[in-house]
């Protein structure tokens, strides 16, 4: 699984100590931004560079952190394909991998600590889709899915 990690100056230092647990871990991942705090970008320009390489597939999945999750959310669900939540907890990352299939993990820097955001992603990483869930539900999420993709296609083509 390929992964790209990014934050703005808010989320910087759980950016830091989730990109610790990567590299320890083997994890095959790319820091997109903000790399340092004397070059801060901004969170609309971090999601933007971020949410196009999972669109194109050249991520599997992406971690965005900002002051609140909600600002990277709103610019990476802009583009085609890209299933992002703003999540405030380790049982809404696991969830919306299991339930909606997201494939960015945005949290707030302001909202969940270091050490929060890092059982977030390990969450968000470890769980599939559909994973732990009744065979009923399961069938509900395969056709929400697929409506999903239906309605991509009518905004986006």
């Amino acid at each position: 699984m390929k992964i790209a990690i990014g934050s703005d100056k808010s989320g910087f230092s759980a950016k830091e100590v989730i990109k610790a647990y990567l590299q320890e871990s083997g994890a095959d991942f790319d820091d997109l931004g903000t790399v340092d705090l004397d070059h801060v970008k901004p969170y609309y320009m971090v999601a933007d560079k971020v949410a196009p390489l999972v669109q194109a597939g050249k991520y599997d999945r992406a971690i965005l952190i900002c002051g609140t999750g909600a600002g990277m959310s709103v610019v990476a669900n802009k583009y085609k394909g890209v299933h992002a939540v703003a999540c405030e907890s380790v049982y809404t990352a696991k969830m919306c991998r299991a339930i909606n299939n997201a494939n960015v993990l945005c949290m707030g820097g302001w909202i969940v600590g270091p050490e929060m955001s890092l059982e977030m992603t390990k969450a968000f990483l470890s769980t599939d889709w559909l994973q732990d869930l009744e065979d009923w539900r399961q069938e509900n999420l395969k056709k929400f899915d697929v409506q999903v993709h239906q309605i991509e296609e009518k905004i986006y083509g």
